[in-house]
């Protein structure tokens, strides 16, 4: 199994929206368990994590090029992570 378990932090409207209320979303490896997440947000951060929900989106398949051709988009595995000490900085400050 490879040792990338966090993989890039989610950053949308709605994951903006969520990180105010300290619960923060990345994209983590199909492979990883809780546990691996657990301890690599701590480590990688230095926060405290108190729990963690993991979704899985399915992949879907594009029609790409001018023929058309069917390409299937991977599945991600996306971790959304609340943090009870300390706090997260997804934006590098200026």
């Amino acid at each position: 199994m490879t040792n990338i378990v966090l993989k890039s932090p989610v950053v949308t409207e709605k994951a903006t929206a969520l990180a105010q209320k300290n619960v923060y979303a990345f994209i983590v490896s199909l492979l990883a368990t809780k546990d691996q997440i657990r301890n690599a947000v701590e480590s990688y951060y230095g926060v405290e994590v108190g729990g963690i929900r993991i979704t899985i989106r399915k992949g879907k398949v594009q029609r790409v090029g001018k023929r058309m051709i069917p390409k299937l988009v991977a599945n991600k595995k996306i971790a959304y992570v609340t943090v009870t000490k300390g706090s997260i900085s997804l934006f590098p400050k200026a």
